[in-house]
């Protein structure tokens, strides 16, 4: 994630379904924004929709207000105003920049798992989604990613997980079957959903552990917005490990 995607579209699909799997404050969730640094390009600019109240203000309207105020003003377009907003009822927020080595990641997961030990779900929001082969962890730009050990490790201690994913140019029932093979080994006995929308996918892994009340929320969630702007799939129960 990065600042300068503050309020645009994707944002708001985002904290929509954030706030809907958050049941108004009764699920509790941890955001790891997995912040990196500004690189100057423009594809945060999809703002448009702001004008157009009348097309989408309906889906959420507290929501889409507090959105256009942070997009108002250049310095506001940051996360924290986004934290301060109250957007996603009763979260807390890792804020730290993400750094490409080792050491440095490795003790930005410790923190993150330490500040979100209490949570029910965890929302990843890397720049592009879940690793690459050609990119290992490490290496220039991999904070740009979440990769699978870490996955395995957070729902390892019990939590539900919802990864941000940017859509590549495949085919689409290609990419997300694709994802659920990966995720298989990494969440054994994890309920699977993808909320699409036009450009990217929210994972959610839904851990057998986790409280009644989230999992209905994601039931609600998968049928409560409109295909245009977000459409549910279930992806299937992912076996245990014999």
């Amino acid at each position: 994630m990065k600042d300068q995607y503050v309020g645009d579209i994707n944002d708001y699909r985002k904290y929509a379904l954030l706030r809907a799997l958050s049941s108004g404050g009764a699920n509790h969730i941890g955001v790891c924004w997995m912040l990196t640094a500004s690189d100057g390009r423009t594809d945060g600019n999809k703002l448009a929709y702001l004008q157009q109240p009348e097309r989408h203000r309906h889906v959420d309207p507290k929501l889409f207000d507090i959105l256009a105020d942070a997009a108002a003003e250049p310095d506001r377009r940051r996360l924290a105003t986004i934290e301060g907003s109250g957007a996603v009822p009763s979260a807390i927020y890792h804020n730290a920049l993400l750094p490409d080595e080792l050491a440095g990641r490795h003790a930005f997961m410790g923190r993150c798992a330490y500040e979100f030990r209490d949570v029910d779900l965890i929302f990843f929001d890397p720049d592009n989604g879940l690793e690459v082969s050609s990119l290992p962890k490490g290496r220039k730009n991999s904070s740009k990613y979440l990769y699978l050990d870490e996955v395995a490790a957070f729902y390892g201690s019990g939590k539900s997980l919802l990864i941000y994913q940017h859509f590549p140019r495949i085919e689409r029932a290609v990419f997300l079957a694709r994802c659920a093979e990966r995720l298989r080994a990494a969440a054994p006995g994890a309920s699977l959903r993808a909320f699409s929308t036009a450009h990217v996918v929210f994972l959610l892994l839904l851990h057998p552990d986790s409280p009644p009340q989230l999992h209905s929320a994601a039931d609600v969630a998968s049928t409560r917005f409109a295909h245009e702007f977000m459409s549910g799939k279930f992806l299937g129960i992912e076996p245990t490990t014999p």
